[in-house]
């Protein structure tokens, strides 16, 4: 039980560092391959860093919506597994 935990954990964060990470990492090198290309240091470079910054907070925002609803969705299971049968014929 506990170790189902941990590894629960840890997939969420990895999944939570990678919409952290790499949408800013590829706004890095693409603004700065941008810029040097036409020439516009640092406007391009400032605008796709902004632009992968909205997108990894969406995706972290995503995420997190998804992870509650199953902490939810488990935390009534597991309510209702401790119920009588009694009890759980009155809730439904």
């Amino acid at each position: 039980m506990q170790n189902d935990s941990w590894s629960l954990a840890l997939r969420i964060m990895a999944r939570i560092s990678g919409w952290i990470a790499f949408p800013v990492l590829i706004g890095v090198f693409l603004g700065r391959w941008l810029d040097k290309m036409f020439n516009t240091e640092p406007f391009l470079f400032l605008i796709t860093v902004a632009v992968c910054f909205v997108i990894s907070m969406y995706g972290l925002v995503i995420n997190a919506l998804k992870e509650f609803k199953k902490i939810e969705a488990d935390a009534q299971a597991e309510k209702i597994a401790k119920m009588t049968p009694e009890q759980q014929d009155d809730k439904k």
